[in-house]
């Protein structure tokens, strides 16, 4: 306990540190739309949060100028050192439904599932909704607006992380080198590979977004048996999409916001 004095009042500080519970991480080139701002900053924010609500502080990282990758790979790094209990990647893109932290709270409190992520819709038209359920089938369409979806690939823009998850991938990810030259674990990765097909000879390349291959390395690494939650490591689609966190997806240059119906 601290005691100081300022102009004869007496100030009495107990020494504790608000708790690190949820660490916000936005990849972003440094320009947001106006439309994004409003939605994040006019969040109702749940009574006796641990959130910080300014651009630059100890509860909200920003890393700017990176590939989508590199800053998700920053973000984690923050979450591991700051000792945080869950990590929300939003990206600069996704426009969040105005009570989105009221919902995540119920999911840090209740600890029953350690990543869940929104509902937003690909930039088309028509625009498909981005979750999945196996590889190459397309969007999977069963369920309904207000639906819980398990589903094996969902999307990074508005996506709960639990510690326990973070704690494991970035122990077990290999370290490589960043654009500003700082050592990280490559948690998230790029997904572009060059590779030769053995029966033609010939090379090919396949690209795509970090975001399913980060899913497809927890399943693939049992990385949910690993971090405790076992029962769920034995459903074949272990992740939640709530469709009642439904986000727009914003064209940064023309302002569409999809899908357009």
């Amino acid at each position: 306990m601290k005691r100081r004095v300022e102009n004869d009042i007496q100030i009495i500080k107990s020494g504790h540190q608000p708790r690190n519970r949820l660490l916000i991480v936005t990849a972003t080139l440094g320009i947001v739309r106006v439309e994004w701002a409003g939605a994040r900053f006019g969040q109702v924010i749940p009574c006796n949060w641990s959130l910080g609500q300014q651009w630059y502080g100890p509860n909200m990282v920003i890393p700017m100028s990176y590939l989508v990758a590199d800053a998700q790979n920053v973000g984690v790094q923050c979450a591991i050192e700051g000792d945080y209990e869950w990590l929300f990647l939003l990206e600069d893109d996704v426009i969040l439904p105005p009570d989105c932290f009221l919902k995540l709270n119920e999911y840090m409190r209740s600890k029953q599932v350690p990543i869940v992520s929104g509902l937003y819709y690909t930039k088309s038209e028509p625009a498909e909704p981005v979750l999945y359920r196996g590889s190459g089938t397309s969007y999977y369409a069963d369920w309904k607006r207000g639906d819980k979806v398990w589903v094996d690939g969902c999307p990074t823009g508005c996506l709960l992380i639990h510690r326990s998850i973070l704690d494991v991938v970035h122990k077990e990810a290999p370290e490589y080198k960043t654009i500003d030259g700082v050592t990280r674990k490559q948690v998230f990765v790029t997904a572009a590979e060059v590779f030769m097909d053995p029966q033609t000879q010939q090379y090919s390349s396949a690209c795509g977004t970090s975001d399913l291959v980060f899913c497809r390395n927890v399943i693939k690494n049992s990385v949910l048996a690993k971090a405790g939650w076992k029962k769920l490591a034995k459903k074949q689609y272990p992740f939640l999409v709530d469709t009642t966190l439904f986000c727009g997806h914003i064209d940064l240059t023309s302002g569409k916001v999809f899908p357009l119906r």
